[in-house]
């Protein structure tokens, strides 16, 4: 495809071309079935083993546990900031949350709509420019959890170490998830939407231990139960079915690459390119803190909002599409998830020496 543009933005973001092109296919006719795949009832056999295989991947890949079940559910990951209290926290009870940007922000709203919130740490005074490290917090020591946001991608923060604390941990990797290893070891509860860096808007990846699932209150209706979901194997209700399928293949996709390991190589390599290009000039000026600074999303300001404007429209008509950055922070931003290629990098790393070179 010679006119595909190189999409930089926070998502939904860009896609495997192999994964899009076998997408179309089976959109029409799903394993030459004579049925297209989004017209397959999810209850039928070979919808049940597009959803068995892309669990199992998520397993494989991630080395999740056992004792986790793994949930395709829908309403994005802002509905898990409200299950996640309505599951795991009764009105009595205490949480605490590292408040590192807008999306934990967010969370931490819905969880005082449930039960008692202890923010442990902000950043908020600092524009979100750093996440924590566990010695800048206490945790409430009757804490049910701690919750955390392992990737923030409007300020372009990340957590390269996680939490380290006795208490159940809770995390939003909506943006940084299959991007790294983890050790499950400290976890209760994972949550993610796909449109990141694992497929098309539409499903929710929730990785549950089991033995929270029977914490639930007997007045949380069905739907928000972590348990419905479970023990019906994510079929309780119609499930986002494209999406788990291109999920599917996404993980197939990244099994192909080597798996984890090599994806995180990979990752820190664009990542690397990107964030030189930015600390060898003044003229580009990175927002995170260098500790903090995420793999996934690059956030930097020029000299003046009217250059970012020239910088951001410029890159666009160049097939550098997706740079500006939120609106709460403004600058640029360039998210560049698992799938992005290196050589659109490269490409906006000239676009950038280059336009320095002439506005400097």
């Amino acid at each position: 495809m010679p006119d595909r543009i190189y999409n930089f933005s926070p998502g939904p973001a860009t896609l495997p071309q192999e994964v899009l092109a076998q997408a179309a296919l089976d959109i029409v006719n799903f394993n030459n079935k004579g049925i297209g795949l989004i017209e397959l009832s999810h209850r039928s056999k070979e919808f049940m083993a597009v959803t068995d295989e892309a669990e199992s991947l998520v397993r494989e890949l991630l080395s999740v546990p056992d004792n986790f079940k793994v949930l395709f559910l829908q309403g994005g990951a802002s509905t898990q900031f409200a299950m996640v209290p309505m599951n795991l926290l009764a009105r009595d009870q205490t949480a605490s949350y590292l408040n590192t940007g807008t999306w934990s922000n967010k969370a931490i709203k819905e969880a005082k709509l449930f039960g008692n919130v202890q923010v442990a740490y902000s950043s908020e005074k600092s524009v979100f420019n750093h996440v924590p490290s566990s010695g800048d917090y206490q945790v409430d020591p009757a804490a049910e959890y701690l919750y955390f946001v392992s990737n923030n991608t409007i300020y372009g923060t990340q957590f390269h170490d996680f939490p380290k604390s006795d208490k159940l941990l809770v995390c939003d990797m909506s943006s940084d998830i299959l991007s790294r290893k983890i050790d499950f070891t400290n976890f209760g509860l994972i949550f993610a939407g796909a449109q990141k860096n694992m497929g098309p808007a539409g499903c929710t990846v929730v990785i549950i231990r089991d033995d929270l699932l029977d914490r639930v209150p007997a007045t949380v209706p069905t739907m928000f139960k972590y348990k419905t979901h479970a023990d019906k194997g994510s079929m309780f209700n119609t499930p986002p079915c494209f999406a788990i399928y291109v999920i599917g293949l996404v993980l197939k996709w990244l099994k192909g690459l080597g798996g984890l390991e090599v994806m995180a190589k990979m990752n820190r390599e664009k990542a690397a390119i990107l964030y030189e290009a930015i600390d060898s000039t003044d003229f580009y000026r990175g927002h995170a803190e260098v500790s903090s600074r995420s793999l996934m999303n690059v956030t930097f300001n020029l000299p003046t909002p009217e250059l970012e404007a020239q910088f951001i429209k410029e890159g666009a008509a160049l097939g550098l599409d997706g740079l500006k950055g939120h609106r709460s922070v403004g600058g640029v931003r360039a998210s560049i998830y698992n799938a992005f290629p290196r050589e659109g990098v490269e490409k906006l790393v000239v676009f950038m020496k280059e336009f320095a070179r002439k506005n400097g």
